[in-house]
């Protein structure tokens, strides 16, 4: 089973995005609505990938990414964005982004 972790500050699509991702096989879906949150918690680590989204209040997904990257370089990390500009792009696979 693959614990996956999804952080987005719109409760509406993290449930959608928990649904696709739940169905899924051996994939047990974690959200949280904030990446504040999720680097005070304990269990950042435990997480075999994160998916993220990058305009969040309190810490955009760049600045989460390049947190976890200071903290493990091994947790795949997919980053998505509806503004799709090229410089969040450029950016994100710069600081280790995987998608």
């Amino acid at each position: 089973m693959y614990r996956i972790l999804y952080v987005d500050d719109e409760p509406a699509l993290l449930d959608l995005g928990a649904i696709y991702l739940g169905e899924i096989k051996d994939f047990t879906v974690h959200i949280r609505t904030s990446a504040v949150d999720v680097l005070n918690s304990d269990n950042l680590l435990s997480f075999d990938a994160i998916v993220s989204d990058y305009q969040m209040p309190g810490m955009n997904g760049i600045s989460f990414l390049k947190e976890v990257r200071s903290r493990s370089f091994t947790i795949p990390f997919i980053l998505f964005t509806g503004k799709g500009r090229e410089e969040v792009v450029i950016e994100a696979i710069n600081s280790g982004a995987d998608f």
